[in-house]
């Protein structure tokens, strides 16, 4: 079981650098509090990587990803041209927000699951659980990618507090449009 959760750490790791969801988390964290947007992108790698293990285990086989991605490129678009357009709080929303992070948590939750499923962490985890333990596997690359996005977190802080709002919401909004564009693609590929 060591093993397995060290291979599947260190390639998940390595595979998270520089991937969509590592960006995504980027771009949440100049707009959330940490803590929930951690706790979000944990929930939902757990989900999909126990599914992927699950796969793995049982079927050695990957998901068919066409449907998958073009449903989340549309869903990229949508996230994106929200964000461009930019919400405005009312002292009210605000009070509440800082009382709850549920809505946070599901928020950001939804995207990330959305953004794995047939993602190149999703397949890596398959192809993993094919040949390594089950719950390694599933820990390694759950704790992998979430530690990866910790750091993705705490620099989206720091540039968070030097940014500009309106800049933070254009460059979010941009990641949202190349995710759903690399989606496309991926989709047309098959």
């Amino acid at each position: 079981m060591l093993h397995a959760f060290l291979v599947s750490f260190g390639v998940i790791f390595v595979a998270e650098l520089g991937d969509k969801s590592q960006l995504m988390a980027l771009a949440f964290a100049t707009r959330y509090k940490p803590l929930p947007v951690l706790v979000a992108i944990t929930i939902a790698t757990a989900v999909v990587h126990l599914a992927s293990v699950a796969i793995g285990a049982v079927v050695g086989a990957a998901l068919p990803t066409r449907p998958i991605n073009v449903i989340a490129a549309a869903a990229f678009v949508v996230f994106g041209l929200w964000t461009l357009r930019g919400d405005e709080l009312t002292a009210e929303d605000e009070a509440r927000a800082s009382k709850t992070t549920r809505n946070v948590i599901v928020s950001v939750g939804t995207v990330f699951f959305l953004a794995e499923l047939g993602d190149k962490t999703m397949l890596a985890t398959v192809t993993l659980a094919t040949r390594e333990g089950v719950i390694g596997t599933w820990l390694g690359s759950t704790a992998g990618m979430v530690v990866a996005d910790a750091l993705a977190i705490v620099v989206g802080r720091a540039l968070g507090a030097r940014l500009p709002e309106r800049a933070i919401r254009i460059g979010a909004s941009a990641a949202f449009f190349v995710f759903a564009v690399l989606l496309g693609v991926e989709a047309i590929r098959g």
